[in-house]
């Protein structure tokens, strides 16, 4: 979508939401990266925090934007789904974590998407639907590489980063729609 139109009242609220979710990515991208060739202590819990913090991003979401509730509600259950399995993948080792997260990012690339068209009318949404998009792309190609050699957590990292950067579009694409 290249043209935005009148913001819903939930754009002032969602641009916030969506700069801290930029930061989180990037700083859990950053550390994430760092041990990414094994699940130690500060791995684990950063896999299962992120799938957390979706869950409540999702929640602020839901309550600024009431019309979005039943797809963000799906979110929400998903990620802590996926924090649950992630939580029991770390002792199995990074193809099992792959597999969990490549999982998730499929459900939640299809979620992303549908709450996307629901708020064409907010603008900047083009950003949400390609973000979507690659997350199911994504998620399949985790599962992939959970069977192949040498699996490691760098492309969760990059993966985690992208999406921060989705969020940031948005957020700078809401700003100009409210200006």
């Amino acid at each position: 979508m290249t043209t935005a139109t009148a913001p819903a009242p939930a754009a002032p609220t969602l641009r916030p939401l969506y700069l801290a979710r930029f930061v989180f990515a990037l700083v859990w991208a950053v550390l994430l990266f760092l041990g990414a060739s094994s699940v130690g202590v500060l791995t684990a819990a950063l896999l299962v925090l992120y799938p957390v913090v979706d869950a409540a991003a999702a929640v602020v979401d839901a309550r600024t934007s009431r019309a979005d509730a039943a797809p963000l509600a799906v979110n929400v259950a998903i990620s802590a789904l996926a924090a649950v399995g992630l939580a029991l993948a770390v002792g199995s080792g990074v193809p099992a974590v792959l597999r969990v997260w490549g999982a998730w990012a499929v459900v939640a690339g299809v979620v992303q998407l549908v709450v996307a068209v629901r708020r064409r009318r907010v603008g900047g949404q083009g950003a949400m639907v390609l973000s979507g998009g690659l997350s199911v792309l994504a998620g399949a190609a985790f599962v992939a590489m959970a069977s192949g050699p040498g699996p490691s957590l760098a492309a969760v990292a990059g993966y985690a980063l992208l999406g921060g950067v989705f969020f940031l579009v948005l957020a700078l694409r809401l700003g100009r729609g409210r200006s």
